[in-house]
């Protein structure tokens, strides 16, 4: 494998930020306001309205706003987000929208050239996923733009505000793996961040490991263009590659994992297919999870 040409710092110029008022999607805010600091970014803080059973039968023209009682209550909410001071003094712009979730962020996406979607999520596991589905898992297997995702498991950043100094990129080798190493590489420079490059390696009879660590160590080796300025770190696991991100995660108390994912069919997602190591890790990590989706 050749090494990669050599990776141009990311630019983020606008945010989105995706909310629907609750206690998880409140904590995505400072990871939003860091991001939007560094970069001069701004951000949009949109919550969609979702359509009531009884506003799915035809009716006679617009429903009078004083009868909508969600949008009215959008609004209320609005009001009170987000919380004084939250974002300093970041630029930023509410977006009240009806309709289907991912198809009014897509279109607040496509018509404000969004750079970086940033959300938080409830981390549905098991029966509750497949009964009521990932909104977090819908948004980042279609957004054609990066998304950062702050799971229940992430710890509220310090008064100093968070900085990834700590990144993990986590690859299986595939193509859409690869495409989001562009990323943890300029976010490692961006922050003069230590970077972790990962792979996991399940299932392996023990007198093999030595040599496969070492093989795959060398090909992580060459995923790294010449003229980097950094000197990563190269580990492998053995382990699934889940629990194993996971577990390096908190043993290297990292700030940032990087991921790349692919877009998933609408079928699996109607069915809340719980099969993606993305959605477990994104649910379970210690840390926010940027998933690039190729």
């Amino acid at each position: 494998m050749e090494a990669l040409p050599v990776t141009s710092r990311i630019t983020l110029n606008n945010i989105l930020l995706a909310t629907d008022f609750s206690h998880a999607s409140k904590a995505a805010l400072p990871y939003a306001a860091a991001l939007a600091g560094w970069y001069g970014a701004k951000v949009f803080v949109v919550h969609v309205v979702p359509y009531e059973p009884y506003m799915t039968v035809p009716i006679e023209g617009p429903l009078p706003i004083e009868e909508d009682v969600l949008w009215n209550r959008a609004k209320h909410e609005f009001d009170e987000f987000p919380p004084s001071g939250s974002l300093g003094g970041v630029r930023h712009e509410e977006i009240l929208r009806r309709g289907e979730l991912w198809a009014a962020l897509s279109d607040v996406v496509q018509k404000q050239n969004i750079d970086l979607v940033v959300m938080g999520t409830h981390g549905r596991q098991g029966l509750k996923k497949l009964v009521l589905g990932s909104d977090a898992e819908k948004i980042y297997r279609q957004a054609a733009c990066p998304v950062l995702t702050i799971g229940p498991h992430v710890p509220e950043p310090t008064r100093a505000g968070w900085q990834p100094k700590r990144i993990i990129f986590a690859t299986d080798f595939s193509e859409a793996s690869l495409h989001a190493l562009p990323y943890a590489l300029s976010l490692a420079e961006e922050n003069e961040a230590s970077l972790i490059l990962l792979h996991m390696v399940p299932l392996v009879p023990w007198q093999y490991k030595e040599a496969i660590e070492e093989n795959t160590k060398k090909k992580l080796g060459k995923l790294i263009p010449a003229e980097t300025w950094c000197k990563p770190e190269f580990a492998v696991g053995f382990d699934f590659p889940p629990e194993g991100i996971v577990r390096v995660a908190k043993e290297r108390q990292a700030d940032l994992v990087v991921m790349g994912v692919r877009k998933a069919a609408a079928v699996a997602l109607k069915a809340h297919l719980p099969w993606s190591t993305a959605s477990e890790v994104v649910n379970v990590a210690p840390c926010p999870v940027l998933t690039v989706r190729v």
